[in-house]
């Protein structure tokens, strides 16, 4: 079994990735109050490019690259809508009365890297559209709960996906969380799936980037997009997605991605 190098942080460092999540959640809130019907997706990357200029801060996403064929990721913003689960684009999408929309967003500021997102709906959404929002947004909280010292990853993964099961929702299997620090994507892997008691032990200085990616219908997932990088559901239902990025200290969970 190949054993993962953690890189914890220090106290100074998470107050470093604090005020960038604290950026981060100010943009946000830019981002998801342009979530309407007939807005398109690049108006939505727009904001996101202007504020990023504005804050001194760098995309974590924009030229990417993928494991498949070397493509970049070409915007600021995955943008996701409906049966996209995520790493979609926002080019040329126009929003439509009913969509879900979700967000995945992160910034490096001073070495380190922040990352978040949220699902919205467009208009008047049906019921299931938004019993899944809801549902997929308290899954995150429930996962929360259980980062603490001492506690092992099985624990979050277990809460996630009871809250997610329990409500007739399926959770991702092929996606996962993952640290996050001076590189986007770390070690350790932070499955939205579980069993109490079993995995990693949660000790302070991680900082975890938590995200449920919670479907309407089964959790397989379709890759095939020509893009190249969109994943969507295997049976085309709805698919939302939220997350924030965490540190586990010695005085319980702190979210480092909500406006202070």
């Amino acid at each position: 079994m190949t054993r993962q190098k953690i890189n914890l942080k220090s106290k100074a460092e998470i107050e470093i990735m604090k005020e960038a999540g604290n950026i981060l959640a100010h943009i946000f809130q830019l981002l998801e109050e342009k979530v309407a019907p007939g807005v398109f997706g690049d108006e939505i990357e727009e904001i996101a490019v202007r504020e990023i200029k504005k804050h001194g801060v760098i995309s974590s996403f924009q030229n990417y690259q993928t494991y498949r064929e070397g493509v970049p990721f070409p915007s600021v913003i995955c943008f996701s809508v409906n049966d996209e689960i995520v790493h979609g684009f926002p080019f040329r999408k126009e929003i439509r009365e009913g969509d879900i929309v979700s967000i995945d967003f992160a910034i490096k500021h001073k070495g380190f890297h922040a990352d978040s997102a949220i699902s919205v709906g467009a208009g008047k959404i049906s019921e299931t559209a938004e019993k899944l929002i809801k549902v997929t947004k308290e899954s995150l909280y429930q996962g929360i709960k259980e980062v603490q010292i001492g506690n092992r990853m099985g624990d979050v993964g277990f809460a996630i996906q009871n809250y997610a099961e329990k409500n007739g929702f399926s959770v991702v299997r092929d996606l996962v969380g993952h640290g996050v620090g001076r590189s986007i994507h770390e070690a350790p892997e932070v499955p939205n799936f579980g069993k109490k008691g079993e995995g990693m032990k949660l000790i302070a200085g991680m900082t975890l980037a938590i995200e449920p990616m919670i479907n309407e219908g089964n959790y397989y997932i379709n890759c095939e997009d020509e893009d190249q990088w969109t994943i969507r559901t295997e049976d085309g239902k709805l698919s939302a997605h939220f997350e924030h990025t965490v540190a586990v200290t010695t005085a319980g969970c702190e979210i480092l991605t909500e406006i202070k």
